[in-house]
Protein backbone atom coordinates (compact mmCIF):
# COMPACT_ATOMS: atom_id res chain seq x y z
CA UNK A 1 0.00 0.00 0.00
CA UNK A 2 1.77 3.31 -0.98
CA UNK A 3 1.97 5.88 1.97
CA UNK A 4 4.03 9.31 1.74
CA UNK A 5 6.04 9.46 5.07
CA UNK A 6 8.62 11.78 3.59
CA UNK A 7 8.56 14.28 0.79
CA UNK A 8 11.59 11.72 -0.83
CA UNK A 9 8.58 9.22 -1.37
CA UNK A 10 7.24 11.65 -4.78
CA UNK A 11 9.53 11.87 -7.56
CA UNK A 12 9.62 15.15 -8.93
CA UNK A 13 7.85 14.15 -11.79
CA UNK A 14 5.25 13.06 -8.86
CA UNK A 15 5.50 16.26 -7.34
CA UNK A 16 4.92 18.65 -10.79
CA UNK A 17 1.63 16.35 -11.45
CA UNK A 18 0.74 17.24 -8.18
CA UNK A 19 0.89 20.95 -8.52
CA UNK A 20 -0.61 20.32 -12.03
CA UNK A 21 -3.70 18.79 -10.41
CA UNK A 22 -3.52 21.29 -7.60
CA UNK A 23 -3.73 24.16 -10.34
CA UNK A 24 -6.31 22.07 -11.95
CA UNK A 25 -8.53 22.23 -8.60
CA UNK A 26 -8.25 26.02 -8.13
CA UNK A 27 -9.40 26.20 -11.74
CA UNK A 28 -12.03 24.10 -11.86
CA UNK A 29 -13.56 23.41 -8.32
CA UNK A 30 -16.63 21.96 -9.65
CA UNK A 31 -15.16 18.69 -11.48
CA UNK A 32 -13.47 17.72 -8.18
CA UNK A 33 -16.39 18.41 -5.58
CA UNK A 34 -17.58 14.91 -5.70
CA UNK A 35 -14.37 12.77 -6.33
CA UNK A 36 -14.34 11.18 -3.07
CA UNK A 37 -18.06 10.74 -2.90
CA UNK A 38 -18.12 7.92 -0.04
CA UNK A 39 -14.42 7.73 1.20
CA UNK A 40 -13.13 8.52 4.66
CA UNK A 41 -10.61 10.41 5.72
CA UNK A 42 -9.01 9.25 9.57
CA UNK A 43 -7.32 12.46 10.99
CA UNK A 44 -4.98 11.29 13.79
CA UNK A 45 -3.62 13.90 15.20
CA UNK A 46 -1.10 13.00 18.27
CA UNK A 47 -0.12 16.74 18.83
CA UNK A 48 -1.87 20.34 18.37
CA UNK A 49 -2.60 21.53 14.65
CA UNK A 50 -4.41 24.26 13.05
CA UNK A 51 -4.03 24.30 9.44
CA UNK A 52 -3.01 20.68 8.78
CA UNK A 53 -5.45 18.85 10.59
CA UNK A 54 -8.01 21.59 9.52
CA UNK A 55 -6.68 21.21 5.97
CA UNK A 56 -6.61 18.15 5.30
CA UNK A 57 -10.36 18.03 6.24
CA UNK A 58 -11.36 20.51 4.42
CA UNK A 59 -9.50 19.36 1.29
CA UNK A 60 -11.99 16.18 2.03
CA UNK A 61 -15.38 17.58 2.35
CA UNK A 62 -14.22 19.55 -0.66
CA UNK A 63 -13.63 16.14 -2.42
CA UNK A 64 -17.19 15.16 -1.01
CA UNK A 65 -15.44 12.69 1.07
CA UNK A 66 -16.25 12.07 5.14
CA UNK A 67 -13.94 12.50 7.76
CA UNK A 68 -13.51 11.27 11.32
CA UNK A 69 -10.78 10.68 13.57
CA UNK A 70 -9.07 12.78 16.76
CA UNK A 71 -7.35 16.40 17.36
CA UNK A 72 -5.35 15.12 20.72
CA UNK A 73 -4.11 12.14 21.73
CA UNK A 74 -5.75 12.12 25.20
CA UNK A 75 -8.95 12.16 23.31
CA UNK A 76 -8.07 8.32 21.41
CA UNK A 77 -6.62 5.39 23.24
CA UNK A 78 -3.13 6.58 23.31
CA UNK A 79 -4.15 7.66 26.82
CA UNK A 80 -4.64 3.68 27.87
CA UNK A 81 -1.09 3.40 26.35
CA UNK A 82 -2.44 1.72 22.87
CA UNK A 83 0.75 1.59 20.49
CA UNK A 84 0.90 3.40 16.95
CA UNK A 85 0.82 0.31 15.42
CA UNK A 86 -2.33 -1.07 16.45
CA UNK A 87 -3.76 2.31 16.12
CA UNK A 88 -3.18 2.15 12.42
CA UNK A 89 -4.96 -1.15 12.39
CA UNK A 90 -7.97 -0.41 13.90
CA UNK A 91 -8.26 2.85 12.02
CA UNK A 92 -7.65 1.15 8.67
CA UNK A 93 -11.06 -0.78 9.68
CA UNK A 94 -13.15 2.40 9.46
CA UNK A 95 -11.16 4.94 7.10
CA UNK A 96 -10.11 4.77 3.37
CA UNK A 97 -6.94 7.06 3.96
CA UNK A 98 -4.94 8.32 7.65
CA UNK A 99 -3.60 11.92 8.31
CA UNK A 100 -1.32 11.50 11.09
CA UNK A 101 0.60 13.69 13.09
CA UNK A 102 2.88 12.37 16.08
CA UNK A 103 5.26 13.82 17.87
CA UNK A 104 7.66 11.20 17.69
CA UNK A 105 9.99 10.72 14.96
CA UNK A 106 9.11 7.78 12.97
CA UNK A 107 5.84 7.66 14.23
CA UNK A 108 4.19 7.64 10.13
CA UNK A 109 6.25 5.39 9.36
CA UNK A 110 5.66 2.81 12.23
CA UNK A 111 1.63 3.42 11.16
CA UNK A 112 2.10 2.95 7.45
CA UNK A 113 4.20 -0.40 7.98
CA UNK A 114 1.09 -1.90 10.00
CA UNK A 115 -1.77 0.01 8.13
CA UNK A 116 -3.90 -1.18 5.33
CA UNK A 117 -4.46 1.76 3.52
CA UNK A 118 -2.60 4.85 2.89
CA UNK A 119 -1.35 6.90 5.41
CA UNK A 120 0.01 10.27 4.58
CA UNK A 121 2.79 12.05 7.41
CA UNK A 122 1.00 15.40 8.82
CA UNK A 123 4.47 15.70 10.99
CA UNK A 124 6.36 13.57 12.80
CA UNK A 125 8.64 15.36 15.86
CA UNK A 126 11.36 17.01 14.34
CA UNK A 127 11.54 15.01 11.54
CA UNK A 128 9.73 15.71 8.34
CA UNK A 129 6.74 17.27 7.28
CA UNK A 130 5.60 16.17 3.36
CA UNK A 131 2.49 17.70 3.21
CA UNK A 132 4.14 21.40 4.20
CA UNK A 133 6.37 20.99 1.51
CA UNK A 134 4.03 20.39 -1.00
CA UNK A 135 2.27 23.19 -0.31
CA UNK A 136 5.45 25.19 -0.38
CA UNK A 137 6.17 23.84 -3.45
CA UNK A 138 2.52 25.20 -4.94
CA UNK A 139 3.19 28.14 -3.45
CA UNK A 140 6.73 28.83 -4.94
CA UNK A 141 5.16 27.19 -8.62
CA UNK A 142 2.77 29.85 -8.34
CA UNK A 143 4.89 32.80 -6.45
CA UNK A 144 8.00 32.20 -8.78
CA UNK A 145 6.44 29.99 -11.97
CA UNK A 146 9.94 27.73 -11.53
CA UNK A 147 11.07 24.98 -9.39
CA UNK A 148 14.77 25.89 -10.80
CA UNK A 149 17.69 28.31 -10.33
CA UNK A 150 16.52 29.77 -7.14
CA UNK A 151 18.50 30.87 -3.78
CA UNK A 152 16.54 29.95 -0.90
CA UNK A 153 17.29 30.93 2.34
CA UNK A 154 15.95 28.97 5.34
CA UNK A 155 16.28 31.01 8.71
CA UNK A 156 15.33 30.66 11.87
CA UNK A 157 15.28 26.91 13.68
CA UNK A 158 16.73 24.68 11.52
CA UNK A 159 17.60 21.48 13.84
CA UNK A 160 14.08 21.33 15.08
CA UNK A 161 12.48 22.45 12.22
CA UNK A 162 10.90 19.54 10.05
CA UNK A 163 9.24 21.45 7.68
CA UNK A 164 12.79 23.17 6.72
CA UNK A 165 13.81 19.49 6.51
CA UNK A 166 11.66 18.66 3.70
CA UNK A 167 11.83 21.38 1.85
CA UNK A 168 15.69 20.86 1.37
CA UNK A 169 14.93 17.25 0.29
CA UNK A 170 12.48 18.33 -2.09
CA UNK A 171 14.12 21.27 -3.50
CA UNK A 172 17.69 19.77 -3.62
CA UNK A 173 16.78 17.63 -6.55
CA UNK A 174 15.88 20.75 -8.62
CA UNK A 175 18.82 21.96 -11.04
CA UNK A 176 19.98 24.99 -10.33
CA UNK A 177 19.32 25.44 -6.28
CA UNK A 178 21.24 26.96 -3.75
CA UNK A 179 20.39 27.22 0.12
CA UNK A 180 21.55 29.73 2.73
CA UNK A 181 20.66 28.54 5.82
CA UNK A 182 20.19 30.81 8.37
CA UNK A 183 20.45 30.46 12.48
CA UNK A 184 22.12 30.62 15.48
CA UNK A 185 24.91 28.13 15.90
CA UNK A 186 22.78 26.09 18.19
CA UNK A 187 20.05 25.71 15.56
CA UNK A 188 21.81 24.66 12.30
CA UNK A 189 20.42 21.85 10.55
CA UNK A 190 20.91 18.52 11.81
CA UNK A 191 24.45 16.74 10.29
CA UNK A 192 22.21 14.32 8.18
CA UNK A 193 20.61 16.93 6.11
CA UNK A 194 23.93 18.42 5.57
CA UNK A 195 25.45 15.72 4.54
CA UNK A 196 22.60 14.97 1.90
CA UNK A 197 23.08 18.28 0.12
CA UNK A 198 27.01 17.76 0.36
CA UNK A 199 26.61 14.20 -1.08
CA UNK A 200 24.38 15.68 -3.70
CA UNK A 201 26.59 18.46 -4.59
CA UNK A 202 23.97 21.03 -3.66
CA UNK A 203 25.66 24.46 -2.56
CA UNK A 204 24.40 26.14 0.49
CA UNK A 205 25.84 28.74 3.29
CA UNK A 206 26.06 28.66 6.49
CA UNK A 207 25.05 32.20 8.48
CA UNK A 208 23.77 33.54 11.58
CA UNK A 209 23.47 36.76 9.54
CA UNK A 210 20.00 37.29 8.07
CA UNK A 211 20.56 40.70 7.03
CA UNK A 212 24.19 40.27 4.78
CA UNK A 213 21.92 37.18 3.23
CA UNK A 214 19.24 39.18 2.22
CA UNK A 215 19.76 40.84 -1.29
CA UNK A 216 20.74 37.41 -2.59
CA UNK A 217 17.34 35.03 -1.98
CA UNK A 218 14.19 34.75 -3.68
CA UNK A 219 12.74 32.92 -1.51
CA UNK A 220 12.90 33.92 2.05
CA UNK A 221 11.63 30.24 4.78
CA UNK A 222 11.51 32.02 7.99
CA UNK A 223 10.08 29.42 10.69
CA UNK A 224 9.30 30.01 14.76
CA UNK A 225 12.07 28.66 17.26
CA UNK A 226 9.58 25.81 18.44
CA UNK A 227 9.42 25.82 22.35
CA UNK A 228 8.13 21.95 22.52
CA UNK A 229 10.87 20.99 21.05
CA UNK A 230 13.33 22.16 23.48
CA UNK A 231 13.59 20.36 26.88
CA UNK A 232 15.68 23.24 28.58
CA UNK A 233 13.51 25.91 28.71
CA UNK A 234 16.48 28.25 29.65
CA UNK A 235 17.69 27.45 26.10
CA UNK A 236 14.56 28.68 24.29
CA UNK A 237 14.47 31.50 25.93
CA UNK A 238 17.67 32.64 24.89
CA UNK A 239 16.79 31.78 21.38
CA UNK A 240 13.54 32.69 20.81
CA UNK A 241 14.09 36.03 19.50
CA UNK A 242 16.96 35.28 17.08
CA UNK A 243 15.24 36.75 14.45
CA UNK A 244 12.37 38.98 14.00
CA UNK A 245 11.59 39.92 10.13
CA UNK A 246 10.01 43.67 10.32
CA UNK A 247 9.88 45.80 7.02
CA UNK A 248 13.10 47.70 7.42
CA UNK A 249 14.94 44.58 6.74
CA UNK A 250 12.59 44.14 3.69
CA UNK A 251 14.62 47.06 2.30
CA UNK A 252 17.62 45.08 0.54
CA UNK A 253 15.08 42.46 -0.47
CA UNK A 254 14.69 41.58 -4.48
CA UNK A 255 11.46 43.19 -5.29
CA UNK A 256 10.07 39.76 -6.53
CA UNK A 257 11.05 37.99 -2.90
CA UNK A 258 8.46 35.43 -1.41
CA UNK A 259 8.45 35.30 1.75
CA UNK A 260 6.81 31.54 3.14
CA UNK A 261 6.72 30.03 6.76
CA UNK A 262 4.87 27.49 7.53
CA UNK A 263 3.24 29.33 10.55
CA UNK A 264 1.92 29.51 13.44
CA UNK A 265 4.18 32.75 13.71
CA UNK A 266 4.82 34.06 17.20
CA UNK A 267 7.42 36.92 16.97
CA UNK A 268 9.17 36.18 14.31
CA UNK A 269 7.23 38.42 11.31
CA UNK A 270 6.03 41.62 12.46
CA UNK A 271 2.48 41.97 11.45
CA UNK A 272 3.57 45.07 9.85
CA UNK A 273 5.00 42.95 6.82
CA UNK A 274 1.39 41.29 6.05
CA UNK A 275 0.82 44.17 3.54
CA UNK A 276 3.53 43.64 1.50
CA UNK A 277 2.79 42.04 -1.32
CA UNK A 278 6.29 39.54 -1.06
CA UNK A 279 4.50 38.33 2.11
CA UNK A 280 3.02 34.88 0.82
CA UNK A 281 2.53 32.93 3.75
CA UNK A 282 -1.52 33.15 3.89
CA UNK A 283 -1.56 32.23 0.45
CA UNK A 284 0.89 29.30 1.03
CA UNK A 285 -1.56 28.09 3.91
CA UNK A 286 -4.47 27.94 1.43
CA UNK A 287 -2.52 26.51 -1.32
CA UNK A 288 -1.90 23.05 1.65
CA UNK A 289 -5.58 22.46 1.06
CA UNK A 290 -5.45 22.28 -2.91
CA UNK A 291 -1.97 20.10 -2.54
CA UNK A 292 -3.52 18.18 0.07
CA UNK A 293 -6.63 17.50 -2.02
CA UNK A 294 -4.58 16.79 -5.15
CA UNK A 295 -2.60 14.30 -2.69
CA UNK A 296 -5.57 12.49 -1.28
CA UNK A 297 -6.60 11.90 -4.89
CA UNK A 298 -3.48 10.17 -5.72
CA UNK A 299 -3.59 7.91 -3.12
CA UNK A 300 -7.09 6.90 -3.34
CA UNK A 301 -6.76 5.96 -6.59
CA UNK A 302 -3.17 3.97 -6.47
CA UNK A 303 -5.34 2.05 -3.46
CA UNK A 304 -7.54 0.44 -6.22
CA UNK A 305 -4.76 -1.51 -6.94
CA UNK A 306 -2.45 -2.33 -4.37
CA UNK A 307 1.37 -2.92 -5.06
CA UNK A 308 3.50 -3.92 -2.35
CA UNK A 309 6.02 -1.29 -1.31
CA UNK A 310 9.43 -1.63 -2.45
CA UNK A 311 11.21 -1.95 0.79
CA UNK A 312 15.33 -3.05 -0.58
CA UNK A 313 18.30 -2.37 0.74
CA UNK A 314 16.81 -2.44 4.92
CA UNK A 315 18.48 -3.72 7.32
CA UNK A 316 16.43 -5.66 9.96
CA UNK A 317 17.11 -5.87 13.75
CA UNK A 318 20.34 -5.89 14.07
CA UNK A 319 21.20 -2.71 15.59
CA UNK A 320 19.08 -0.33 17.92
CA UNK A 321 18.43 3.42 17.44
CA UNK A 322 19.67 5.56 20.33
CA UNK A 323 17.57 8.78 19.24
CA UNK A 324 15.76 9.67 22.44
CA UNK A 325 13.13 10.74 20.37
CA UNK A 326 12.28 8.38 18.15
CA UNK A 327 9.60 6.30 18.11
CA UNK A 328 11.41 2.76 18.93
CA UNK A 329 12.26 4.54 22.26
CA UNK A 330 8.80 4.70 23.42
CA UNK A 331 7.37 1.42 21.93
CA UNK A 332 8.80 -1.86 21.32
CA UNK A 333 6.34 -2.72 18.33
CA UNK A 334 8.13 -1.21 15.38
CA UNK A 335 10.85 -3.15 14.31
CA UNK A 336 14.69 -1.92 14.25
CA UNK A 337 15.25 -0.93 10.75
CA UNK A 338 17.88 0.54 9.37
CA UNK A 339 19.05 1.98 6.01
CA UNK A 340 23.03 1.84 4.32
CA UNK A 341 22.92 5.46 2.77
CA UNK A 342 26.43 7.12 1.68
CA UNK A 343 28.25 4.29 3.82
CA UNK A 344 25.84 5.71 7.21
CA UNK A 345 23.88 3.55 8.98
CA UNK A 346 20.94 5.36 9.87
CA UNK A 347 17.40 4.42 11.49
CA UNK A 348 14.95 4.11 8.83
CA UNK A 349 12.34 5.80 11.28
CA UNK A 350 14.23 8.92 12.36
CA UNK A 351 17.25 9.11 9.93
CA UNK A 352 19.47 9.33 12.82
CA UNK A 353 23.24 7.72 12.45
CA UNK A 354 23.65 4.32 14.83
CA UNK A 355 27.45 3.16 15.09
CA UNK A 356 28.13 -0.15 13.59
Amino acid sequence: MRSVIDILDLSTDELEALTDTALDIIAHPERYARACEGKKLATLFFEPSTRTRLSFEAAMYELGGHVLGFSEAASSSASKGESVADTARIVSCYADIIAMRHPREGAALAAARHASVPVINGGDGGHCHPTQTLADLLTIRREKGRFDHLTIGLCGDLKYGRTVHSLINAMSRYEGTRFVLISPEELRVPDYVRQTLESKGVPYEQTADLDGAMPELDILYMTRIQRERFSDPAVYERLKDSYILTPDKLDGAKGDMAVLHPLPRVNEISVAVDADPRAAYFRQALNGKYMRMALILKLLDEAKNPAPAPEEGLIYGKYRCSNPRCITAVEQEPEQIFRLTGGVCRCAYCESPVRI
